[in-house]
């Protein structure tokens, strides 16, 4: 099984669109409530939301198609931009970038391996270059649940941020 360039494409564009809605929907909160641990895997909505970032440098960095983030572990990626609105800049500059990344795609640089020292693991890791393009979207999709869950519980009703809902311009 592969992913073609054309869904990298779309998930890159849907991505940014997703976030825009979802930093939308952070933004009814105050600094506080942003930042109340509220037993997310990251504790913080603003730290799940920079370990997110962080997570798509290392893995556009693993692309050689961004530089590798100052933070080196998992355990510092929450770090990085302690200021709601530095955070969102970044977030937003940084879609950019995912989206001109998926744009100079073509089928050769999906195929082969990737080949990384993962700190997570401890190991040096193979998968399918298809693959770990894939899990940078999957990852997102994973931690961004988590906000949105927290977001219902902090009284906000977070915008749809669906696949399904997405604008055709993106989906096609």
């Amino acid at each position: 099984m592969t992913i073609t360039v054309d869904w990298l494409r779309m998930m890159a564009r849907f991505s940014r669109w997703r976030t825009e809605r979802m930093i939308a929907s952070c933004d009814t909160l105050d600094d506080a409530a942003r930042k109340q641990d509220r037993g997310l895997f990251f504790g913080t909505i603003h730290s799940t939301v920079d370990h997110v970032l962080w997570a798509d440098r290392i893995w556009l960095w693993r692309f050689d198609a961004a530089e590798r983030p100052a933070a080196r572990s998992i355990a510092d990626s929450t770090q990085a931009h302690p200021d709601w609105t530095d955070l969102k800049a970044a977030r937003a500059a940084f879609d950019q970038q995912i989206v001109a990344w998926a744009d100079g795609l073509d089928d050769a640089s999906l195929g082969g391996a990737l080949v990384w020292d993962s700190g997570a693991t401890g190991k040096r890791q193979s998968q399918p270059r298809w693959l770990a393009a894939t899990h940078l979207f999957n990852h997102q999709t994973h931690h961004y649940g988590q906000v949105h869950a927290a977001l219902t519980q902090a009284g906000v009703k977070p915008m749809d941020w669906d696949l399904v809902f997405a604008p055709a311009d993106i989906t096609g």
